[in-house]
C-alpha cells in the first residue's frame, strides 16, 4: 500500500512533510519550496490533499496555498516503486498567480512536473 506520510524532496530541492491519510484518504502537510518568482521571502506553506487507499501504486492530489505570494498550486500524481525499491512520487502541477487585469490573465497559469523521493 502506498504510504505518502513523511518527508519528501523533489528534483528542485523543495521539501514537503505529509501527515498520515485518514480513513477517507485525506491528508495535510507543509510544503517548503526552494524556488519562487515572488518578491517576498519564501515561507513554509500549508497543503491539503487526498489519495486513493485501495491501490498499491496510488494516485493522489493536493493543493498548496502559498503564504508568501498571491498564488495557489495544485499537484496530481502517482506513487511508484522505483527500480531499486525506493518510493517515487511522479507529479504534475498547475500554479495560478493573481492577475492584475483580464488582459494579463493569459500569463497567470504555469504548468510543470516534479519527481519526489523520500528523504
Amino acid at each position: 500500500k502506498c504510504n505518502l506520510s513523511g518527508w519528501w524532496q523533489n528534483d528542485l530541492g523543495s521539501k514537503m512533510n505529509l501527515s498520515t491519510a485518514d480513513s477517507h484518504g485525506n491528508f495535510s502537510g507543509v510544503y517548503y519550496t526552494s524556488v519562487s518568482s515572488a518578491q517576498k521571502p519564501i515561507e513554509p506553506s500549508p497543503l491539503s490533499g487526498s489519495q486513493h487507499l485501495d491501490e498499491d501504486e496510488c494516485t493522489f492530489g493536493f493543493i498548496v496555498n502559498w503564504k508568501f505570494s498571491d498564488s495557489i498550486a495544485t499537484f496530481v500524481g502517482q506513487c511508484f516503486s522505483g527500480d531499486n525499491g525506493d518510493e517515487v512520487l511522479k507529479t504534475s502541477w498547475l500554479l495560478r498567480e493573481k492577475s492584475n487585469s483580464l488582459s494579463s490573465d493569459w500569463k497567470a497559469t504555469r504548468i510543470g512536473n516534479n519527481t519526489f523521493t523520500r528523504v
